[in-house]
């Protein structure tokens, strides 16, 4: 069971706190790895608080079913119980609790393989359902454009807000994860949409001083559910029968710009990676162009 310092919120940002120091000064891990501990903690700390008084095994899966149920990856809710098991194994090994509620708690599966990709012409076809003979479709064809465009997630679409645009210069700033700012480009196709819906749609939608660049009917930033409801709703009219994730036009930008080969090093920056070893998983598609490419052009291919 675990002990009383645990049993509070305060109490557990607090040992969250001490664990973090610990991986920083003892561990010396880098700021960004640490910073990406605390932002995994940090989600599990408000599921409790959210949930139930006090932290234990059981909460513990029901933290992880809920990150599922969110759309998180495998992947990704494999490394948030790593966190959490370190987390409390430091606990343990300082004596703060009296036993380890992950022990024995297996990791998630987690899939190597890119996530559901639209070919090429499945991504022309969505892009083609807007009606843009409406103001709702002109928007919708911008917001579509875009994410296309730069690879974007929809959690950074939902905060894009319009002076982050440079129309002019053909780029965006994109505020990821950890509040982290990177310069994307934004292609020729993008750049005409949102200019007609900064014309002809948004004025219509905006009410007040809302910056947001997408504004729903009621004249706020649209929320990423409602972007990714408007994503799934153009999806289907396209007749794209697989199962599409809030991510999939993202996979497709990248692997897409790696097939007509682009290097790694530039997909990493304009996707936010902050390890190369994240955007790896989509080299599984260069290297079946690299097998094309050698069977054709080799001698003994």
């Amino acid at each position: 069971m675990l002990n009383e310092a645990c049993n509070d919120m305060a109490g557990l940002a607090k040992l969250i706190e001490e664990y973090l120091n610990f991986l920083s000064i003892e561990r010396g891990f880098s700021p960004n790895t640490v910073s990406s501990y605390q932002q995994d903690l940090d989600t599990y700390r408000k599921f409790l608080g959210r949930k139930i008084p006090k932290p234990g095994r059981e909460d513990i899966g029901n933290h992880l079913i809920d990150l599922k149920h969110h759309g998180l990856s495998s992947t990704t809710v494999a490394r948030h119980l790593s966190a959490i098991k370190g987390f409390y194994h430091f606990l343990l090994n300082e004596g703060k609790i009296k036993s380890d509620p992950t022990a024995g708690m297996k990791t998630p599966k987690v899939w190597h393989e890119l996530p559901s990709c639209l070919s090429v012409r499945e991504v022309m076809r969505i892009l083609a359902q807007p009606d843009v003979t409406k103001k709702a479709g002109i928007r919708d064809k911008a917001m579509l454009e875009l994410l296309y465009a730069t690879g974007m997630r929809i959690s950074e679409l939902a905060g894009m807000e319009s002076n982050n645009l440079n129309l002019e210069v053909g780029y965006l700033r994109c505020i990821g994860k950890g509040s982290k700012e990177r310069i994307v480009p934004v292609g020729r196709e993008a750049i005409k949409s949102i200019k007609l819906y900064l014309e002809k749609a948004r004025p219509h939608y905006a009410k007040g001083e809302d910056k947001h660049l997408f504004i729903s009917r009621f004249g706020r930033g649209l929320s990423r559910q409602g972007l990714w409801k408007i994503v799934k709703k153009y999806a289907l009219k396209a007749r794209i029968r697989r199962e599409i994730s809030p991510h999939t036009l993202r996979h497709s930008f990248a692997t897409h710009l790696l097939e007509g080969g682009a290097d790694l090093r530039s997909v990493q920056e304009m996707l936010g990676h902050a390890s190369i070893s994240t955007t790896q998983i989509y080299t599984h598609v260069d290297r079946a162009r690299l097998k094309r490419i050698h069977a054709k052009y080799h001698p003994r291919g």
